[in-house]
């Protein structure tokens, strides 16, 4: 029997949540959306409860979206614009739960999170980030837009000159940049990233837990987050993408490793 795609530890009142397909960097494939969404589901039995820590197995945070499973399939297979939409808000809808998890959420990035894995992040409240990880959102190399309402998160978090930069370059940068542009709240090497996202859960878990939960929606209030409907408006972007020449010449040079030749159709 194949193990869960999504672990679920508690102890001290904080959960951790584990993305645990490591073979295949954790990616958002077949599995990961639908036992994410249940293991968030669980979080509210949860007695107590005062923190969670997002975390993924092995060596990666989260590879982004799977191209190879069956839902990505779809978007290759089909080229009709509005089906894909809906194919992008079934596999995205149930991770862009995370920012309604009632206590701080921390992602602890202990490897790369590139593309949909970044924004997994973004979806929390708050980073630990590996010095020798990768991060970035390379949508555009790819030949596509971003999805998981990346577009809207990111400038929230690091501003808008820097979110614009990262976003139409779609460079990657270093976890030493990660700090530096505010990305995440500590960077520290990869085998400290889990002790010290605990070090933090523990932390925020010590304060009021009511006063916590209250702040945490003020905040959220305060800047008027509506991730879901950008998460609407970038699935269409991004269907009509993934339709074009451009991106299926840079997942072909993704896979070559070589620069890709885009021609603007």
């Amino acid at each position: 029997m194949r193990a869960p795609a999504v672990l679920m530890e508690v102890r001290d009142n904080v959960c951790q949540l584990t993305l645990n397909r490591p073979e295949n960097r954790n990616s958002i494939d077949d599995e990961v959306p639908g036992a994410l969404e249940q293991r968030l589901r669980e979080l509210r039995d949860i007695k107590g409860l005062r923190c969670v820590i997002l975390a993924g197995s092995g060596g990666c945070f989260c590879g982004g979206g799977d191209f190879r499973s069956e839902l990505f399939q779809h978007l290759f297979d089909d080229q009709s614009v509005l089906p894909n939409e809906a194919v992008l808000k079934k596999i995205y809808t149930p991770v862009i739960g995370l920012i309604d998890v009632e206590v701080p959420v921390i992602a602890a990035m202990n490897g790369h999170a590139i593309g949909g894995g970044l924004g997994v992040a973004l979806l929390c409240d708050l980073r630990v980030a590996s010095r020798t990880a990768k991060y970035g959102t390379n949508f555009v190399r790819l030949g596509c837009t971003s999805g998981l309402a990346i577009s809207y998160m990111l400038p929230r978090i690091i501003g808008l000159p820097m979110a614009m930069e990262l976003l139409i370059t779609g460079r990657l940068i270093s976890g030493d940049q990660v700090e530096r542009i505010g990305l995440a709240n500590y960077v520290v090497d990869p085998d400290k990233v889990l002790a010290k996202a605990w070090e933090l859960a523990v932390e925020i878990a010590g304060a009021a837990p009511m006063a916590v939960r209250a702040m945490k929606k003020s905040i959220y209030r305060g800047i008027a987050a509506e991730p879901l409907a950008a998460l609407e408006y970038e699935a269409h972007n991004m269907a009509r993408t993934l339709q074009t020449d451009d991106f299926r010449e840079g997942t072909q040079a993704l896979l070559e490793k070589r620069r890709p030749a885009f021609t603007g159709t």
